[in-house]
């Protein structure tokens, strides 16, 4: 029984490894979408809105598209690590058992 808890986890767990890979690399893949810059031609020295932003280019990176591609990076991520603690601990619960 231990061992196909072991085996299952340690599947789900390549499974995790391989969707962040695929994820990282569809990211990197894709063009990221430009979107009309609303600061060209502003002072970027002056307090406001363009404060800081780059006032030279026609179009700039779609902010949205890359905080949510990297959100869903870091979130699959997350639960491959999740998924690599549950691993450890099924082998330490399995060790004790050995032992006892």
């Amino acid at each position: 029984m231990f061992m196909q808890i072991a085996i299952g986890a340690i599947g789900i767990g390549i499974v995790l490894m391989v969707g962040y890979i695929v994820i990282a690399q569809v990211r990197v893949a894709l063009p990221t979408p430009q979107v009309t810059n609303t600061c060209l031609g502003e002072n970027a020295s002056a307090a406001g809105p363009c404060f800081g932003e780059d006032v030279t280019s026609a179009t700039i990176d779609d902010a949205g598209f890359v905080s949510g591609t990297s959100a869903t990076q870091a979130t699959v991520f997350a639960g491959f690590g999740l998924v690599a603690v549950g691993i450890i601990v099924l082998a330490a619960f399995g060790l004790i058992n050995i032992f006892k």
